[in-house]
């Protein structure tokens, strides 16, 4: 079954490389080089992947991988955010952590039922080893619990925090575009061993899903962004849905 989606795979990869990249990582080179830089060299961030990458394995699509693009992204959105604000880069340069760090455990427990909710109180725990004050946990699991779509959110108690909740759920749901036929449904699909019928059987009712999406979306930066990152993952996907039917059809 893995070598059947490492094929399909791999066409859908195929299909994405003639796509252009996303306006987001175009028109905010800048704030994704810093959030870059930040992931890769704040020691916050360093230790919380070393941590993660011991205690999770691949996690169903939604591993180390995915985590570290949810941060950067997240780190980016919020360094665009604060800077129409008006905020201190000292300022920004905290809640980029803070976001990176959410970032980094929200699939912690991403296996469980309701793993939002559990991922939220692990990941209160493992923070208390690190030097961070109540009110910056609390945010950062707050986060974490608002992750998921179309599920009710729990407001923070300050417009920062809130802002933490935000960028982090318009990063993890970036990854319903592109990412999602590149990489995470394939790791799905292999896991759970899901013959290629039913996943084709299944296959519309995802893409109904995932165009929902384009309406969800929380900071001033993903409304404008992420409905076309949404948009170039529904036109690979029905691509792929068109491939799969002619050049796979034996399977069907």
């Amino acid at each position: 079954m893995k070598l059947i989606y490492a094929r399909i795979r791999k066409r859908a990869r195929q299909i994405a490389s003639r796509y252009p990249s996303p306006d987001f990582y175009q028109d905010h080179s800048l704030a994704n080089k810093l959030s870059r830089q930040y992931f890769g060299k704040n020691p916050f961030t360093v230790k919380l992947r070393a941590f993660v990458a011991r205690e999770v394995e691949d996690n169903l699509g939604h591993g180390l991988e995915h985590a570290s693009k949810v941060a950067m992204d997240a780190g980016a959105l919020m360094i665009i955010e604060n800077k129409l604000s008006g905020h201190s880069d000292d300022f920004i340069n905290r809640r980029v952590i803070l976001v990176q760090c959410a970032a980094i455990l929200h699939d912690i427990k991403r296996k469980k039922e309701n793993h939002a909710v559990l991922g939220a109180a692990y990941a209160g725990r493992i923070l208390k080893k690190y030097p961070l004050n109540s009110d910056e946990i609390d945010d950062i699991c707050l986060a974490i619990r608002n992750h998921e779509a179309f599920k009710s959110i729990v407001k923070a108690n300050t417009l920062e925090g809130d802002l933490v909740s935000e960028c982090l759920y318009d990063a993890d749901k970036f990854r319903w575009g592109p990412d999602n036929f590149t990489y995470t449904v394939w790791a799905m699909a292999s896991f759970s061993k899901i013959p290629v019928v039913e996943f084709m059987e299944l296959y519309p009712q995802g893409m109904e899903k995932i165009a929902k999406i384009k309406q969800t979306f929380r900071t001033i930066t993903g409304k404008k962004y992420g409905p076309q990152l949404i948009d170039i993952g529904l036109a690979i996907g029905e691509e792929l849905f068109d491939t799969i039917n002619t050049e796979f059809a034996h399977l069907l």
